[in-house]
């Protein structure tokens, strides 16, 4: 008898997996892109995932569609942040802020008893503090409370090895207590201890033990291997990445996975001249070419960022480059500087992969954050004995065309024939009903 979560805009899940860690039982989750609603089946296949959009989405229909008669108890999530981010151009007249009025609406229509809003540290700043009192003003409207003032945390502060900043909203029913914002887990490495808090992890904390991507031809063409003989994982932090420590499922429900699997971990090719400007830049310093941040094993990394979608120019974010090895870190180590646990999968291509974990929150800050939102239930979490195993491996594969096809929707980004100019098909009907047919048994 946990309390009921549901998570809208959830990506791969980082959200969604901090709220099950903390005691939640997340019920539903919706994401509009096929692929991260793939991803989010493979590793959530106890939730129900809605592939659309908020916009033509009721409560009503959501709590039909997961099975949901009860009282919902927190509804999560961050909108899509591009149009209030503090890189490159901000405007307020952006389209896509209208879908942080359907996460009121859908907060409002769901009836939940909290509510968790996540978004980008440029909302708090110069003409966008006027949205956010907008915003702040619409929950009210609906019979909430916000927890004010608001607060921008930092991952660093909540045990993950990474600077990232986001503003949270916590607010409940008016007749409810609202959550208190979580105080900080850790001090940032190689600033001054604050008083009664541990030193975090850093890079490498979280790295050293993870075989270099390198040794294996096969990661050339592939985002997995089979290695036997790991590092030993010598820092908490990895040990607990590792599911290696009593209390590394928190309150979560274990899966079924095999340890020995090196995951997400395609190389990308980079020329010999690359590869010695990598290892001339200094740990802890911009490589003036590239301009790719060298992760410092003393430090914590900069902020993981996602790129843009195939909508927008596919374009891929930069990612550090590590402070061992002369080339970029892989999805996995990214993983792992983000606090994805090693059982948690992406889509096996870099560029998926990449977004999925830029685009989420670290689940080592959403489970502080939900846990304070447990703290005001006054409920106690429970622990979750019985394992599950993940879904079908292959919703880590699927193309954009494949992933729509298997959720019978309309696929948002069509490929030409550049002969002809006209749609080309990458699967026949026939075929998308057989992977449908495969992919549900």
């Amino acid at each position: 008898m946990r309390p009921i979560a549901i998570d809208l805009f959830a990506g791969a899940g980082g959200m969604s997996l901090g709220f099950e860690q903390a005691g939640f039982d997340v019920a539903a989750s919706v994401e509009i892109d096929p692929i991260h609603a793939c991803i989010h089946k493979f590793n959530f296949p106890h939730c129900t995932v809605i592939p659309q959009s908020v916009e033509h989405l009721t409560g009503e229909e959501i709590r039909k569609r997961a099975g949901i008669e009860g009282k919902v108890t927190v509804v999560c999530g961050g909108a899509p942040c591009q149009g209030f981010s503090m890189i490159g151009k901000r405007v307020l007249d952006d389209p896509r802020n209208s879908l942080v009025r359907h996460f009121v609406r859908l907060v409002s229509e769901l009836d939940a008893d909290y509510f968790v809003f996540e978004n980008v540290k440029g909302l708090t700043v110069g003409p966008h503090k006027g949205f956010l009192e907008e915003l702040i003003a619409a929950f009210e409207a609906k019979g909430y409370s916000v927890r004010l003032p608001w607060s921008v945390l930092n991952a660093a502060s909540y045990g993950v090895p990474q600077d990232r900043r986001r503003l949270f909203l916590l607010g409940s029913k008016n007749s409810l207590k609202t959550p208190l914002y979580p105080s900080p887990h850790t001090t940032r490495p190689g600033r001054a201890a604050e008083i009664g808090l541990p030193v975090g992890p850093t890079c490498a904390d979280a790295l050293d033990d993870v075989p270099n991507a390198d040794r294996f031809a096969s990661l050339a063409h592939g985002d997995e291997t089979k290695v036997k003989a790991w590092k030993k994982s010598l820092s908490p932090y990895a040990r607990e990445m590792r599911c290696q420590t009593p209390k590394c499922w928190h309150f979560g429900i274990p899966r079924l996975w095999d340890p020995d699997q090196l995951t997400s971990s395609a190389r990308t090719g980079h020329s010999d001249i690359s590869r010695l400007r990598f290892t001339e830049t200094e740990p802890g310093t911009v490589e003036p070419i590239s301009r790719f941040f060298k992760l410092s094993p003393d430090g914590v990394s900069n902020t993981l960022r996602a790129g843009t979608d195939a909508a927008r120019g596919a374009f891929t974010s930069p990612r550090p480059i590590h402070y061992k090895h002369p080339r970029c870190v892989t999805v996995r180590e990214m993983a792992r500087l983000h606090g994805f646990p090693d059982w948690f999968r992406f889509h096996h291509t870099k560029w998926h992969g990449a977004r999925q974990i830029g685009n989420s929150v670290p689940p080592p800050l959403a489970r502080a954050v939900a846990g304070a939102v447990m703290k005001a239930t006054g409920l106690e979490p429970a622990p979750v004995k019985q394992a599950v195993s993940l879904g079908d491996p292959r919703l880590l594969t699927m193309e954009m065309s494949e992933a729509s096809a298997y959720w019978n929707i309309p696929c948002p980004i069509q490929k030409r024939d550049r002969k002809s100019g006209a749609r080309k098909r990458t699967q026949s009907e026939t075929e998308a009903h057989r992977l449908r047919q495969l992919l549900a048994q």
